[in-house]
This record gives C-alpha cells, sequence and structure tokens, in this order.
C-alpha cells in the first residue's frame, strides 16, 4: 500500500475520535500501523505512508493500532484499543504477545482435509469472544472435498448460531460470499494455521497475489508456513485484511471470559448441577454428565474445555506473578534512585 487513503477508509471510527482533544486533531497526524516488522512499523495517514522505528521507549505496539504523530512525525501516543487479540508467548517465555488491535471480524480459517480439528477452532473462537470480536468460520479448500457440508455442521454443532462458510480460495466467485463482512473501513483478521489457506484467500480477494502461498505436505496435510510478517491490506470492497503468520503454538492466558463464551453450553448445564463446584466427573446429578449420556454433549468438548480451561488458568497464574515481580522491581529501582537523591543531596550540602 503506497497511495493515501482517507481516516474512515483506514477504519477510523467515533471511539477514536472521542480520545482526542481539540489540539491534539488540529495539531497531530494521525496514523494506523499496517504491517510490523522486526525493527520497523510501517503506518498508513492521509497524507500516506510512513515508518517508525521500533525503540525501547515505545509501547508495545501491534497491527491494526491507531497513533498520533508530531509534526515531525514523531511519536506522541497510542490510541486506546477498541479490541485486541492476544497470546501467550510461544515457548517457555513467560509474557504475552499481541497479534493484533482494532478488529471487527475475525475470519477463522481452517481447510477441509486431514489438518481439520475442532479442538483448534476452539482455540481462535475463545481468542475471539474474548475480544469480543465476530467470529466467521471459513472452510477452505472446500474443492478438495467431497461433502464440505459435513465439515459445517460439525462446527455448527458447537453453536448454531456461528457463520461458516466453505470456499474454494482460488475462485473469486466462491470467495465473493465473504462480501459481506468486507465493507467500506471495516478490519478483518485471518486466523488459522500454517497452510491453512489464509494467504490465498487474501490473493483472490484482492485480485492479485498480496502473499506468497505454499504447497501442502501431502504425508499430514499440514501447510508450509509462508507469511513472514503481520500486515493490513486494502481490499478493492474498501475493507482492511489482516494476515497473521501461522501460528502452530497458540497458548491461552488472561482469557477466561471468552472461555466461558465458547463453551456457554457446558456452562449452562453446569448451572443444573446439584453441586456448584461440580467438576463433571462421578457426582451425582451432574448435568453435563448426563448430557454426554443422552448424546446431547460431545465427550470431547468436555476433555477439550478442560484442558483449555487449565492452560488458561497456570499460564494466567503464571502471567500474574511475572507482572507482580516486574511490580516489585520497579518498587526496589525507585527506592535506590530516592537513596542514591538523597545521598546525593547531602554530599552537596556538606560540600557547601
Amino acid at each position: 500500500m503506497c497511495k493515501s487513503i482517507s481516516l474512515p477508509e483506514l477504519g477510523w471510527k467515533p471511539f477514536f475520535q472521542q480520545q482526542l482533544s481539540l489540539e491534539e486533531w488540529e495539531t497531530c497526524l494521525i496514523a494506523r500501523v499496517m504491517a510490523q516488522h522486526r525493527s520497523q512499523l510501517s503506518l498508513m495517514t492521509e497524507l500516506g505512508e510512513h515508518h517508525l522505528t521500533i525503540t525501547a521507549n515505545l509501547p508495545t505496539l501491534t497491527v491494526g493500532d491507531w497513533l498520533l504523530l508530531s509534526g515531525e512525525n514523531q511519536f506522541v501516543r497510542l490510541l486506546e484499543r477498541s479490541s485486541k487479540f492476544s497470546r501467550k508467548a510461544a515457548g517457555s517465555k513467560v509474557d504475552s504477545q499481541l497479534i493484533a488491535a482494532n478488529i471487527d471480524t475475525v475470519f477463522i480459517v481452517c481447510s477441509v482435509n486431514n489438518d481439520f480439528n475442532l479442538n483448534r477452532i476452539e482455540r481462535y473462537l475463545t481468542l475471539a469472544n474474548d475480544a469480543d470480536v465476530e467470529p466467521v468460520i471459513i472452510l477452505s479448500k472446500a474443492d478438495c472435498c467431497d461433502d464440505p457440508q459435513q465439515f459445517v455442521e460439525q462446527i455448527q454443532m458447537l453453536d448454531p448460531m456461528l457463520m461458516v462458510v466453505a470456499v474454494n480460495g482460488l475462485d473469486p466467485v466462491s470467495t465473493s460470499a465473504l462480501n459481506y463482512w468486507c465493507q467500506c473501513g471495516k478490519t478483518i483478521a485471518f486466523l488459522g494455521s500454517s497452510g491453512a489457506g489464509k494467504s490465498t484467500l487474501i490473493n483472490t480477494l484482492q485480485g492479485y497475489d498480496v502473499q506468497q502461498t505454499g504447497s501442502i505436505r501431502e504425508d499430514d496435510s499440514k501447510g508450509r508456513h509462508t507469511t513472514t510478517s503481520r500486515s493490513l491490506h486494502a481490499m478493492p470492497t474498501g475493507s482492511l485484511l489482516l494476515d497473521t503468520p501461522g501460528m502452530r503454538e497458540l497458548q491461552l492466558a488472561d482469557c477466561e471470559l471468552g472461555l466461558d463464551a465458547t463453551f456457554a453450553d457446558i456452562n449452562q448445564l453446569a448451572i443444573e448441577c446439584r453441586f456448584s463446584d461440580c467438576q463433571h466427573d462421578n457426582e451425582p446429578d451432574c448435568a453435563v454428565r448426563l448430557a454426554i449420556e443422552g448424546g446431547n454433549l460431545e465427550p470431547r468438548r468436555l476433555q477439550n474445555y478442560r484442558k483449555l480451561k487449565r492452560e488458561q488458568a497456570f499460564n494466567g497464574a503464571t502471567l500474574a506473578e511475572k507482572r507482580a515481580q516486574n511490580r516489585e522491581f520497579s518498587k526496589s529501582c525507585k527506592a535506590i534512585q530516592n537513596e542514591r537523591r538523597k545521598w546525593k543531596k547531602g554530599q552537596e550540602w556538606q560540600q557547601n
């Protein structure tokens, strides 16, 4: 993206406008983060494209953020986000990682081959529900499947209100079914594992190759990772599409509300259990177990709910512990600085 576009086309809304003072509106340049690279951010304003070097003095920024820049194109401040996606950082690192911000709709892309996984879809739904962003499940590579409707039905069993669309990512006629969500000024994020077909979908919706695409490994139907940086792309319909690198390790943390929303059926059943702390194992009058025995709830769904709940609780507690340690460390540093100031003033007083 190299030409300038208007703020509404970039996704500017009253939510952001209300955060500005009159002075900021008149003197600052409003910019949106369009792409995130290792050492810099690509920004777009009404005047055109800018670049911002990532330094230690900047707050943690991500694609989709709105910033204010000075007349010299220096960072002024970050605007409050209307929504954000984050996860526990991959590996053993104890930290959270921002994925995207200020998203209107999230397309959760999964392919209808051997890589189709309801547990993974429930993970992404938890992220979307926690961010309070509308999720739409996109079943890609429908042309490679004799009966894609069977996959649609499996997903709608999770929640009959879920929007599910099966498409051939290479066919513009097929992908036009997504135009309903791709309206002018709307920002859509793509989530899905490597090889799910996100980049192919973006290229087709754009009408030209924005993202490199990779082939599928024949042994396990998994894709080769192709997207290497997060970026926003303007669509012919006027919406903005955000592609994210495939995330094979998506750990949940600090998303209890999203988890409860994703598994609302289990939580609703749990209200009818005899005991408020029912673990849904062998307790008497357990409504959840009765639903499973009656064929109204999949055992897999309960097992995944328990797994994700344990994971979310563990990661959330770990992150909370780190934050507490950081606060204590900050207090210690401030105390040492105060003592040094007092000592320095004492030395100056003695010398005078």
